[in-house]
């Protein structure tokens, strides 16, 4: 099995990336670009469908030669919610930036006859999750009932210092609905303040899979299989942008039934 913690590839350019064949896996795709001021990121969806994420900065950007606009908003991952913009298969999307930029590319097979759609911030509000000391923020940017694509979903979630996350311990890799769906996962971690550290534990039932990993600020974590909850230290927050992606474009997930008596407490 592939490492499941995936390092950043130097400070400029394609900085990460995540093929379902370097992933060992079929359906999630990600790649992370981070370029200066004047620069240009162009690709070609070819048959996959894409969702941009404008993680921090600003650009002048095009869907097949069709100008969409200046897309972007905050300075960093931590000030409000993010633009993001769907990519339908056999177009070409291209952005110039206008700051420095971070830029987030999700992809998944594609099917159907999804257009071209602008996720401006506030399509879907912030909300929490958890209580007391596994509170964390959560923005949809592309969730399973907004029917806009064929497999990608896409969700953004801030987790405070000293806080936990994606927990109680819960996993979504069998396809028996409706029970559980089937869904790949890629977690791409930023700290706030950068030089922070957090950890995410991947692991299964029978712990034939069990990896702890300290992540740092710009890592991406697979989840192919498994639990995969996370911790933050005191000092910290966490951010991470979650791309999924299956069979079926449904989030049924089940929870470690050792941990469930937490949603109870």
């Amino acid at each position: 099995m592939p490492n499941l913690l995936v390092k950043p590839n130097g400070t400029q350019g394609r900085v990460t990336h995540v093929t379902p064949e370097s992933a060992g896996w079929t359906y999630v795709g990600f790649d992370m670009h981070r370029v200066k001021a004047g620069d240009r990121i162009s690709a070609l969806t070819g048959d996959r469908e894409v969702c941009l994420v404008w993680i921090s900065g600003k650009s002048a950007t095009t869907v097949d030669e069709k100008p969409i606009g200046v897309l972007g908003e905050r300075m960093s991952p931590f000030e409000g919610a993010p633009h993001a913009l769907y990519v339908p298969a056999g177009s070409e999307w291209q952005v110039k930036a206008l700051t420095d930029l971070e830029l987030a590319v999700c992809s998944a097979p594609s099917g159907g006859d999804h257009k071209t759609k602008l996720i401006p911030p506030g399509t879907h509000p912030q909300f929490i999750r958890g209580k007391g000391a596994n509170v964390r923020h959560v923005t949809n940017i592309m969730p399973e009932d907004d029917n806009s694509a064929h497999s990608l979903l896409v969700v953004e979630v801030i987790t405070p210092s000293g806080n936990t996350s994606s927990y109680p311990s819960h996993k979504h890799d069998q396809d028996d609905l409706p029970n559980e769906s089937l869904l790949e996962e890629t977690y791409y971690h930023r700290l706030n303040p950068p030089q922070g550290f957090a950890f995410q534990r991947v692991y299964t039932d029978d712990r034939s899979l069990d990896e702890a990993m300290a992540v740092e600020d710009g890592d991406v974590t697979l989840v192919p299989k498994g639990y995969h909850p996370c911790a933050t230290i005191h000092g910290y927050d966490l951010y991470y942008l979650n791309v999924m992606a299956g069979p079926k474009r449904v989030w049924k997930f089940h929870n470690a039934p050792e941990h469930e008596w937490l949603l109870k407490a």
